[in-house]
């Protein structure tokens, strides 16, 4: 009896231990900016930050240029020393798609990835009527819509350029400048992070529902946002 009563104690340590490994495993440090606008001094700012704190992962959430040129994307987002993925932003140009294939980063617009036991899901541009993202040919909003539709699931780190309607999208006199269909995304599928910018004015964090909203636009002043993923989310502001 006692024999038995040994191993079954022995199996429920192994499985905390098992369970122990997988939280470790799936553990992860992220850095997050946006709205770096062509500007090499904020390049050299995220670059500092990310020396300094030595995430796992950078997420750039687009306006990487100001109106391109794409070869200048390129330039910059190689310069960021650890793994990185990028989508454009609504000033970004058609070229920056191409060169954000070319660079380092991995291009994440519409596209589904995992890193570290977590899994990123993407959208460049702006939903501002017509849908606006520099892209040739031009593609439709319903297409848009269905293409993010088909790879969306919960509990993922959701990236787009712009904010949710009415979390950190506070502009002119209190004005709501963030997108009602993206947070409709957001309110149905639950991502457990969702990282955007554009709204210059108004980088911090939130939560919708279940979600946290982090607005890592590098502003006037900022550098992005430190963000440690585990069994829960946290999320440090970088000046």
């Amino acid at each position: 009896m006692n024999g038995i009563l040994s191993k079954v104690l022995s199996i429920s340590k192994m499985e905390r231990h098992l369970k122990q490994l997988c939280i470790i495993a799936s553990a992860m440090r992220i850095i997050a900016t946006a709205d770096i606008h062509g500007k090499q001094y904020r390049m050299n700012e995220f670059v500092k930050a990310i020396e300094e704190y030595s995430p796992d992962l950078a997420v750039v959430c687009g306006d990487i240029t100001h109106f391109g040129p794409g070869e200048f994307a390129k330039v910059l987002l190689d310069q960021i020393p650890i793994e990185s993925l990028a989508i454009p932003g609504n000033i970004d140009t058609v070229d920056v798609f191409e060169y954000i294939e070319k660079s380092k980063a991995i291009d994440l617009h519409l596209r589904k990835i995992k890193k570290g036991g977590l899994t990123f899901i993407g959208l460049g541009g702006s939903d501002t009527l017509p849908f606006h993202i520099r892209r040739h040919p031009p593609v439709s909003e319903d297409e848009v819509k269905k293409d993010l539709s088909s790879i969306m699931e919960k509990d993922s780190v959701f990236v787009t350029h712009v904010p949710p309607y009415g979390v950190q999208d506070s502009v002119f006199l209190g004005m709501h400048a963030g997108s009602r269909w993206i947070r409709e995304v957001v309110e149905r599928y639950k991502p457990k992070l969702h990282l955007c910018g554009h709204i210059h004015e108004d980088p911090g964090f939130s939560k919708l529902g279940e979600t946290i909203v982090v607005n890592c636009s590098m502003g006037k002043h900022g550098r992005g946002a430190l963000i440690d993923v585990n069994n829960i989310v946290e999320v440090e502001m970088l000046k």
